[in-house]
This record gives structure tokens, sequence and C-alpha cells, in this order.
């Protein structure tokens, strides 16, 4: 059957749809992997990318034609291997590569159950210090998420044109300077999987920062990074930060159908917490828990744990405020940033009042001063202590700072505007 009977067996295209949508899921689960094995062997990842990108050309038309194939990702895998044939044929100074290359593919298993796997040695490239870390999550969204340039720029702000620059960029240094794709071992792998789980965790704040959006995350930016933090988990189950990073990720994640209601922002103490997912709380939970196990602490898993403090609360007024504030004074041996500084500062507001978290605060003013939520954080001690035209004044500075539309519309709320 051609395109043409193809289309007129399927009038209303709904095969057409169907395969569209199971060619979009496989390629979530599997192109990462596809690009990463091509890489390690064409030892060019623009031209792995570009392989893999013409096989998903090719299975838009054959699926949609012919039906989908029963091994979804082999098929891709294979043309793919297939595409990067051809052209080490005709670019005859890669002949060396045919014999590694015309060996027969493996078909993908199940990623749950093939872990670790080619996509963890990439994501170290991606991640490698080397890069900055602006090309470090642009990278890591091309080449592990697969998302578009115009994708990538929407999620993190930044023009097109910017984001291409950093992805050439970095792909070019990475070879030029021959950074290797793999997992570093020993005292090495620490300090790089901090910066892995630290992209991770950047991925997704950012699907909660698009300006001009509501309170509702870009859902596919969350639930990648949702999915990579637990790609990486199952991979390195031994190292406790990754647990714990995947249970600060579904903790969040959970509270999410509560956060957004109806496109407005809801502060976790106002949360109708039945609307909490209890089925990643518990997938927290136990991430949480195999974390502890290894012994190991570490930032990833306190931050978890603090977030854990939250769930284990049935009302925001139950919340066991002196754990969350030892939390973080433990926290500090690990994270030292302002930001950290101002959730603590927020802790002690509830143990010892708004003037004692008023100083913590404004000893953070020369690092945060042009950061909208130290300054929503000030207007609410402030209010605490009485000094409301004070506290209206930060909350103005709040609205000028933030371009997102629900935390604008929470501030012109507290304003009367």
């Amino acid at each position: 059957m051609n395109e043409r009977d193809a289309a007129a067996a399927d009038p209303g295209g709904v095969r057409a749809a169907a395969s569209d949508r199971l060619l979009a899921r496989v390629l979530r689960e599997e192109s990462a992997r596809i690009v990463a094995a091509l890489t390690a062997w064409l030892g060019n990842l623009d031209l792995a990318e570009e392989c893999v990108a013409e096989a998903v050309e090719e299975a838009l038309r054959e699926w949609r034609s012919r039906g989908v194939p029963p091994n979804p990702g082999g098929w891709l895998t294979q043309a793919a291997r297939h595409n990067a044939l051809d052209r080490i044929r005709r670019q005859k100074r890669y002949r060396e590569k045919l014999v590694l290359l015309a060996e027969p593919a493996v078909p993908p298993s199940d990623p749950a159950t093939d872990l670790p796997d080619e996509r963890l040695p990439l994501l170290f490239g991606c991640c490698h210090p080397a890069l900055s870390p602006d090309a470090q999550l642009a990278l890591t969204l091309r080449a592990i998420c697969g998302l578009t340039t115009a994708q990538i720029a929407r999620a993190t702000l930044a023009p097109e044109s910017t984001i291409a620059q950093r992805i050439v960029r970095a792909k070019r240094k990475i070879g030029a300077s021959g950074i290797p794709l793999r997992i570093p071992e020993g005292a090495q792998r620490a300090e790089r999987l901090d910066i892995v789980l630290s992209v991770v965790s950047v991925m997704y704040s950012e699907a909660h920062l698009v300006a001009g959006g509501d309170a509702s995350a870009d859902r596919d930016l969350a639930e990648d990074a949702v999915w990579l933090a637990r790609v990486i988990a199952h991979a390195l189950p031994r190292e406790p930060e990754a647990q714990g990073l995947l249970a600060l990720l579904l903790f969040h994640r959970a509270r999410e159908g509560a956060r957004s209601v109806d496109g407005e922002l809801v502060l976790l103490a106002d949360q109708d917490r039945r609307r909490w997912d209890a089925r990643l709380i518990a997938e927290a939970q136990t991430a949480l828990e195999r974390a502890a196990l290894l012994r190991r602490p570490g930032r990833w898993q306190l931050h978890a744990a603090i977030a854990a403090c939250h769930s284990d609360a049935e009302a925001g007024d139950a919340t066991d405020w002196l754990q969350v504030l030892t939390l973080y004074d433990m926290l500090a041996a690990y994270d030292r940033s302002p930001v950290v500084r101002l959730n603590r500062a927020v802790a002690v507001a509830e143990i010892d009042g708004p003037q004692a978290a008023l100083d913590e605060v404004d000893s953070l003013q020369s690092q945060l001063h042009g950061y909208h939520l130290w300054h929503a954080v000030r207007a609410r001690m402030l209010r605490g202590l009485g000094r409301d035209d004070e506290a209206m004044t930060e909350d103005l500075c709040a609205l000028e700072l933030t371009a997102n539309e629900a935390e604008r519309s929470l501030l012109r709320g507290r304003l009367g505007l």
C-alpha cells in the first residue's frame, strides 16, 4: 500500500496520529540511548544526532503508511545505523568504522531493566566541567532529552540564536578537547555527578519559570527532568545523591496538582494536600530510604528530607519546623548558597519569629537583591512585624523582578492591584 492508499484507508488520520504518538514516546525512551551509542562508535555527536534525526523522518513516513513495527526502538536503532553507514560510505576517510558499525544491532531492551546504558556516559560528557553551566544545560536538553533549539529557548528564556550558539560551541569543544563520553570513577565521580544532578535540578526549575506563563509547569520539561533523574538513579543505584535528587523531584512533582489550580499559584502552606499525588510521594520516600541506607549524606538527600517533612505534615500548620530547621543547619555543611539560606530563614521565622528571620534575610541583601523571592520573603517578615508599608515596597520590587504571570498575579493580589 502506498502513502496515498494508506491515507484513503485511514481518512481521519487515526492510525497516523496513533503512530505519531507512539513515535514520540519511543523517542523519549530511546533517542538518547541511540545517540549515545552512535556517538561512541562514530566519535562525533553531531553526526550521531543527524543520523537519528533522519531515522525519525523515515519513521514518520513508514509507520504512518505501513504501521508501527513490532520493535519500534530496534527499528529506529537499525535505521540510524544504516544512515551512519551510508554517510561513512560516502566519506571514505572513515572506512575503519565500517566493520564495527556493520555488526548486527542489538534491539534496545526495557530501559527500566537494562541500566546502566549508553545515556549515562553521554550525559556526563554533556555536563563536563570544561563547559559552562549554560552550555551544559542546553546540550543536555538537546542530546539527552531530544528538545529542539526552539523548545530549549522557550524553557530557558533565552533567544534561539543564543541557544544554537551554545550547542554548537559545546559540541566543538567536546570534539576539539577530546572530552571523553564516560562515567568517571572514584573521587572524580562525586564531583562530576553533582554537576550532572545540578543540571537536572535546573531543568526541573526552568519548567516553572516561563515568562508570561501561569502557575502550570512546562509539563514536558518537568517530566523530562524527572525521567532523567530516574535514569541516573537506576543506573547508579549505589550513589545516594542520585537517589536523593530523584526523591526531591518526585516530592515536588507530587504537589503539582495542588500548586497550580486553574492557572493560579497556590503557596505550599495553602495547598489542598488531598490533591497531592500519593503514588509519587511513596516513590519519593522509597528513593530517600534507599539513599539513607547507603550512609553517605549529601546536599540532595538533605533537600529531599526537607521536602519529606512538608510531605509528612497533614496541613501547613502541622509542619515540624524544628526538624526542617535542623535539616537546613545540616545542609549548610554541603550547600551554603544564598538561596538555601533564604529558605532557612523561612523556617527560622516559624521557630524564632519574624525579627530573627529578617536579620538573616537582610544579611543576604548584597547577594540576592536582584532576586524576586528575596523581596517577597522580606515582605513576609516585615508584615509579620507590622511594618506593612515597608512590606508593600518589597512586594512591589518582587513584582517588578518576576516575569512569571502566576507570581505576578499572586503579588498583585497581596498589593490589592
